[in-house]
């Protein structure tokens, strides 16, 4: 715990990770009293989208800077449960929205690799204290990438399981959102399997629990897709496709079969059957906080609210059987494994609220750039982001490895064998 703090002191105030950090004395006291369990007295900051007791959860809102919840959210209570020691948050865009963690209660956080550049998001602040050691392992949540994106531009592992291994039983709708999940991150595949474990115990309060998830190898050699740029559909920056090639190739070597797939559905039809479903559940989350002065929401959020509130039933139902279909799809498919780049780009300015443009191609929406997370996040796919190197400015990208629905150990055992091969986590952050 000492050396923890240590370290957050001396590197937090350039990367603003962690948030809302608790009082150094309380800590050190509660580091030699914490319970038995496998993450006895772990130093862990929890993404600030996660309900924390007695320690305040903003949700990166100005309306929720001063909430401190009762109790804590089924994920956090396991980790406690297991010894973790709770010693503040980590940084996230307002209600998670974006792939670029700032907000107007604490501001923006950078990437530990160029201070400069996003640290991406919503998981950004576990992506940049991960990546810069002021935590070892982070949790994470995924509706459009946000365990994936960081992940990638951390130079870290992030991993999206499968719908239901991880959950938050309690009050609310759970079968017609289905679009995000919590999940870990770490900096090795051996440190993520031993948090998921822990996130997916069994939650009898949630029927669709599928939990606890178990390591196990698998040693079959796999059908690998890659899909690069979904035949031109996803626009890139000039790098990503060539580190993701790269990457793949890794495959071959290990006695994979690699294939150079062609699209597989329509990218467009995906995009809008997700924009549709998103919006919609945002809207049914969130539509009350419409009520709430103009400047006080982010004028994303007000703009998913009021375009699912706009929506059709006829709308909804069409994304629905848009977003079967492609289930249906990636079923019946002959590869094992589908393998894209964690991200369309490298990090980004972080002084941008999102990019406009990649290259020529200019960007619709404040997340169409981050379209290529997509297809694993509307089926509830489980998808592993790994490290695949660094581009010329010494930025670094990920490559997303997407697996069969509840296939969660053969897409982790393959990252096991990557990591084997690779040594990409070992470049640390410079200084």
């Amino acid at each position: 715990m000492q050396e923890t703090l240590d370290r957050i002191d001396e590197l937090n105030p350039a990367i603003n990770a962690i948030v809302a950090l608790r009082p150094r004395e309380t800590l050190l006291y509660e580091a030699g009293r914490a319970p038995r369990g496998p993450l006895q007295g772990l130093p862990m900051a929890i993404k600030d989208l996660s309900d924390t007791a007695g320690l305040v959860t903003s949700y990166g809102s100005l309306i929720f800077k001063d909430n401190i919840p009762a109790k804590d959210s089924p994920m956090v209570a396991r980790l406690r449960k297991a010894g973790a020691i709770v010693i503040g948050k980590t940084n996230t865009p307002e209600f998670g929205l974006g792939s670029h963690s700032y907000n107007p209660v604490y501001g923006v956080t950078r990437n530990p690799y160029d201070p400069s550049r996003s640290a991406g998001g919503s998981s950004g602040g576990a992506g940049a204290a991960l990546a810069s050691r002021m935590v070892a392992l982070a949790d994470g949540s995924d509706m459009m990438g946000s365990l994936r994106n960081p992940a990638g531009w951390n130079n870290v592992y992030g991993f999206r399981p499968s719908y239901g291994l991880v959950t938050n039983g309690g009050p609310g709708d759970m079968f017609l959102s289905q679009l995000s999940t919590d999940g870990p991150m770490a900096r090795s595949i051996r440190d993520l399997e031993l948090l998921l474990g822990i996130q997916s115990e069994h939650d009898s309060n949630h029927p669709h629990s599928i939990g606890p998830f178990r390591a196990a190898s698998h040693t079959r050699k796999l059908k690998i897709g890659w899909l690069g740029d979904w035949g031109g559909a996803y626009a890139m920056e000039p790098g990503v496709l060539a580190l993701g090639e790269r990457a793949v190739q890794v495959f071959e070597a290990l006695g994979h079969t690699v294939t150079a797939m062609a699209p597989p559905f329509s990218a467009e039809a995906l995009w809008e059957a997700w924009t549709v479903l998103r919006s919609w559940s945002i809207a049914g989350k969130y539509g009350p906080l419409m009520r709430q002065p103009h400047d006080l929401l982010k004028p994303e959020l007000r703009w998913e609210i009021e375009r699912g509130l706009a929506l059709s039933a006829d709308a909804i139902h069409r994304a629905s059987v848009v977003r079967s279909d492609w289930f249906r799809c990636t079923a019946g498919m002959e590869v094992d494994i589908l393998a894209l780049p964690s991200a369309q780009m490298f990090p980004f300015d972080a002084k941008l609220h999102w990019p406009t443009a990649i290259g020529a191609a200019a960007m619709d929406t404040y997340h169409r750039w981050m379209e290529v997370v997509v297809p694993a996040s509307l089926s509830g796919l489980p998808a592993l982001c790994v490290p695949a190197g660094f581009g010329d400015a010494g930025l670094p990208m990920g490559l997303q490895l997407i697996g069969h629905r509840g296939q969660d150990t053969t897409v982790l055992s393959l990252g096991h064998e990557y990591a084997a091969a690779t040594d990409w986590v070992s470049q640390e952050p410079a200084g």
